[in-house]
């Protein structure tokens, strides 16, 4: 163990997490969205972020690309590059939730284990994993940020789905089909979902 872990003590909070549930009014957990690029991860995450915050609950999105403009702009794309990038978004997104907030994250996170590694952070009930199911085809035809066309040309390596491997998950909490669903109409199962699970 290093002399830096060594003298490192954790202090606790004044304010405990199921204090600030009770004041929020709801419980606090991670909506961990997955899948490729252009699947419609950000842009489900965004819509139901604004549902809940209009209904007066406390949520904020993490979204991959933002993330890495700051916390995160010394990661590349290589596999150690992303799994330092959700394990640090891992333990920010932990924080949040010691905070009270529902933390909307939105990383294509490509690898179960490091997708699994962020579960076991958590306590029972604060992991929530939402696949968001598209095909490459279909997110190919999309490809709003023309990253597909560019992975085709080899102007990019690395990029999921092309010439790196996404692996579905196989227990996600929730499945949204964006081929099949509107925005939303995904954000309405997604409230369900959490209306049963009794999260808000």
């Amino acid at each position: 163990m290093s002399e830096t872990i060594q003298n490192i003590v954790w202090h606790d909070s004044s304010i405990s997490k199921e204090e600030r549930r009770e004041k929020n009014r709801h419980h606090s957990f991670i909506l961990w969205f997955t899948g490729l690029s252009a699947s419609g991860k950000s842009t489900v995450a965004n819509s139901l972020a604004r549902r809940l915050f209009d209904q007066g609950k406390q949520a904020f999105v993490l979204d991959g690309d933002n993330v890495r403009h700051g916390l995160n702009n010394d990661l590349g794309f290589d596999e150690h590059s992303r799994k330092e990038n959700i394990r640090r978004i891992g333990e920010v997104s932990k924080l949040l939730v010691e905070s009270g907030q529902i933390v909307l994250t939105a990383f294509i996170s490509p690898y179960r284990a490091d997708r699994q590694v962020v579960r076991e952070l958590m306590e029972d009930g604060e992991f929530l994993e939402v696949y968001v199911k598209c095909s490459v085809e279909e997110c190919e035809r999309r490809d709003p940020k023309g990253l597909y066309k560019k992975a085709r040309n080899q102007e990019i390596s690395n990029f999921t789905g092309i010439s790196a491997p996404y692996e579905e998950p196989l227990q996600a909490e929730i499945i949204l089909d964006t081929v099949v669903f509107s925005i939303e109409d995904c954000v309405g199962q997604l409230t369900n979902f959490l209306m049963e699970k009794k999260c808000i």
